[in-house]
């Protein structure tokens, strides 16, 4: 057991700069430091797993640049043992970023798709250029690769058959990666017919080519809600790779994080916490104990929060109370939420109880967790703004709640209307606005249900209806005994 321990000082400033205060995936992009790489993510990163679900927050963009990036997935090669990403060319096929030339931006895609573009021809497309067809990557815009792709339709097959082969020959295979599929239109009906588009091209690669495959990253309503009108699609969805990530992986990144900060006091944290490798220069990895095991986080976390969340027991263990207050209605918790929750409490415990005996204050825990689901609320809104306009409307409410009442609210507030009215101030707005709608904007029961497949709600054994507290917090919603709302 190592005698080295951090005090309170030295622990506030080493979680003040090891978390970073705003988890977003679209402004921080991994790094050999900051990359994690939790056991259960090892399934995704197969190249022959074609679709990998994952809600907002959970590693989607993350593992996607990481693929696009040669040292990252070199890494993830190497930590996953899975060496056949070491033998991959990897291209973007849609994604976050504005890479026009490679695919189609959102503002040229809402004109391809206004004027009338089929989903299966533009993807198409967007592999030709990937695979580098010197034809159609000279043409000027992508309406004009479309009509290239019309005039030379044999050519197609031949390039693809082409790289197949060439990519057998040297063992290598042509992976191309979409993500941010949120953004190809703000109307649902049409980013479902897009999305289908891409799964089955992808499909058919997978049955015609042995070298040339998509990974499609993908949120599960997306998944559930595409068109997959064509033959086998449903082996697409059955071998799906799930981004979950389990308590113990939550607490391992939050130790990774603390072991790669750049300040003095991360390498007395890993002398305090034996057992870390470096296999890459700057690169430090916790020991398995550490990453794995429940009882050796927990006890890690005790001295950092303390044992429990007030007095006693009674109150709350803060190891498992800081998760379960962050799970949605699916039961997982985000990393992004995790992290964001843990960096509050550290800051509020710093302004307001900064005499605590542990680094972080319980208090500040459950402050933290209201911070964290105002962040969460502020994601659900920007994904998916239906989602917003429906749960504000119970604002003021108490859970659990009758279906029927929701139901009498939404009516009485003409939520239907609401939605329409929103379709049409977003097909005039801003690129940056494009967003999915909901599927039944005029059916509440079906959209209860909607609702809960997002994981924004839950319905109890007696029927009524509940929110998880990282909802039902920001959506200043009460419940007796519940944690303050925000």
């Amino acid at each position: 057991m190592s005698t080295v321990h951090l005090d309170v000082d030295e622990y506030r400033a080493l979680l003040s700069d090891a978390l970073p205060s705003a988890q977003d995936a679209d402004t921080i992009r991994p790094s050999i430091t900051s990359l994690f790489t939790p056991d259960r993510h090892r399934r995704a990163l197969d190249v022959d797993a074609t679709v990998v679900r994952g809600g907002r927050g959970v590693g989607k963009t993350v593992w996607c640049r990481s693929l696009l990036n040669d040292d990252l997935r070199r890494l993830a090669a190497a930590e996953y043992n899975i060496d056949r990403l070491n033998r991959v060319q990897v291209s973007a096929g849609f994604g976050a970023d504005l890479e026009p030339d490679r695919y189609p931006g959102p503002s040229e895609l809402r004109q391809l798709i206004d004027s009338g573009a089929e989903a299966y021809q533009l993807w198409n497309a967007v592999l030709l250029v990937a695979l580098k067809h010197p034809g159609i990557s000279a043409a000027a815009g992508w309406s004009a690769r479309l009509d290239w792709l019309r005039d030379n339709p044999g050519e197609r097959d031949r390039w693809i058959a082409r790289a197949d082969q060439e990519a057998q020959a040297s063992a290598t295979t042509q992976l191309i990666l979409f993500d941010a599929l949120e953004h190809l239109h703000s109307e649902r009906r049409l980013a479902d017919l897009w999305v289908g588009g891409i799964l089955q091209l992808a499909l058919d690669l997978r049955l015609r080519t042995k070298a040339i495959r998509f990974k499609i990253f993908i949120r599960p309503d997306m998944l559930e809600g595409a068109d997959l009108h064509f033959p086998d699609a449903s082996k697409l969805v059955s071998n799906a790779a799930d981004l979950k990530w389990s308590t113990a992986n939550l607490y391992g990144l939050f130790f990774h994080y603390l072991g790669n900060s750049e300040l003095p006091a991360a390498e007395k944290f890993r002398t305090a916490t034996p057992g870390w490798r470096e296999p890459a220069s700057g690169r430090h990895l916790p020991p398995e104990s550490l990453v794995r095991e429940a009882e050796t986080q927990a006890a890690e976390f005790r001295k950092i929060a303390g044992p429990y969340m007030g007095a006693n027991y009674r109150k709350g263990i803060t190891y498992t109370w800081l998760p379960n207050h962050l799970m949605d209605g699916t039961e997982q918790v985000s990393p992004r939420s995790f992290m964001v929750a843990l960096f509050a409490a550290v800051q509020d415990t710093i302004e307001n109880r900064p005499s605590s005996t542990y680094p972080i204050f319980h208090e500040g825990i459950r402050r933290g967790v209201q911070v964290a689901s105002k962040t969460r609320v502020t994601e659900i809104r920007e994904d998916l703004p239906w989602v917003g306009t429906a749960v504000e409307l119970l604002a003021g409410q108490q859970v659990p709640i009758e279906e029927s009442a929701v139901v009498d609210l939404w009516e009485k507030r003409g939520l239907s209307q609401l939605f329409r009215e929103e379709a049409v101030r977003m097909s005039r707005s801003d690129e940056d606005e494009l967003r999915t709608g909901p599927r039944y904007p005029d059916n509440y029961s079906r959209l209860i249900g909607e609702l809960i497949e997002l994981g924004v709600m839950q319905r109890r054994k007696d029927g009524r209806l509940d929110l998880p507290d990282v909802y039902r917090i920001a959506f200043s919603i009460g419940r007796k005994g519940g944690v303050p709302k925000a």
